[in-house]
């Protein structure tokens, strides 16, 4: 039996070892699997990495959205040119985060309740756009659009004016995130959007209803389901597919894997 010890300890030792890296690798096979690549027509890839937050690498250029979770998650995506955050709660901004990736490189776009919160080591990286203001960075043109909450329950959780939406143009395709918002007017009058990117998370932002209803409205060639966990309960992506479906058949709902973890 004493032989057999540290024969069973360099077993256990090897187990833990290959437990461990399958938990590093896990972002880097979704990254790798989930559109990965270019979609038709388009050299966009897009790479979700949990709820909110998503990797783009648009000809050439990175793009984080809202990067949150450490720099773990994003170990096997490329360092970001472009960072977009759109409000100041921790499923879209993380201080800590932000300073453990490599962001030397990067233009970081915010809201200024987001700037507010970011020491002045990032300064001379920031962008803040309030809403309706637009700037150009990579060859990108960032337009900054209302987030907010409609219903009088859930006005203390998004106020209108403080967080970001965001369109983003390049070569005449141009992509929507909702950001953390309800069915609000200026959602329902954007124009020309390909790929659009919504919310559907109660209490925060609101129900799948609701998001087919402004989907229906602006009529984007595609729309992604994301940020579709509240607390606790799940949205419904396939009720919400069924209501834009019976509302414009033409709209391809496409769903993608934000919680890999299943945990959020």
């Amino acid at each position: 039996m004493k032989k057999l010890l540290p024969f069973v300890l360099i077993c256990g030792i090897l187990v833990m070892g290959c437990k461990e890296n399958d938990k590093k690798n896990q972002h880097k096979t979704l990254a790798e699997t989930v559109e990965a690549t270019p979609l038709t027509g388009s050299n966009l890839e897009i790479i979700p990495i949990e709820h909110a937050t998503v990797v783009l690498k648009w000809n050439d250029i990175t793009i984080y959205i809202d990067p949150v979770g450490g720099a773990k998650f994003f170990e096997h995506v490329a360092k970001p040119d472009l960072i977009l955050i759109t409000d100041i709660h921790g499923d879209h901004f993380n201080l800590e985060t932000l300073q453990e990736l490599d962001t030397k490189r990067a233009k970081i776009m915010v809201p200024q309740a987001v700037a507010d919160r970011i020491p002045e080591e990032f300064t001379p990286q920031i962008d803040v756009l309030h809403n309706g203001e637009s700037k150009e960075r990579y060859a990108i043109n960032v337009t900054a659009v209302p987030m907010y909450n409609l219903r009088a329950e859930a006005l203390k959780f998004h106020t209108k004016g403080r967080g970001n939406g965001y369109v983003l143009e390049m070569n005449g395709e141009r992509l929507y995130f909702s950001g953390d918002t309800e069915d609000i007017p200026e959602m329902r009058s954007l124009k020309a959007i390909d790929k659009a990117f919504i919310c559907m998370n109660l209490p925060y932002t609101m129900t799948e209803e609701s998001a087919a209803a402004a989907v229906i409205a602006f009529s984007p060639k595609k729309v992604y389901p994301y940020h579709y966990r509240g607390r606790p309960n799940v949205s419904d992506v396939t009720k919400f597919k069924n209501l834009v479906k019976q509302g414009n058949s033409e709209i391809e709902v496409v769903q993608l894997d934000w919680y890999p973890n299943d945990e959020f």
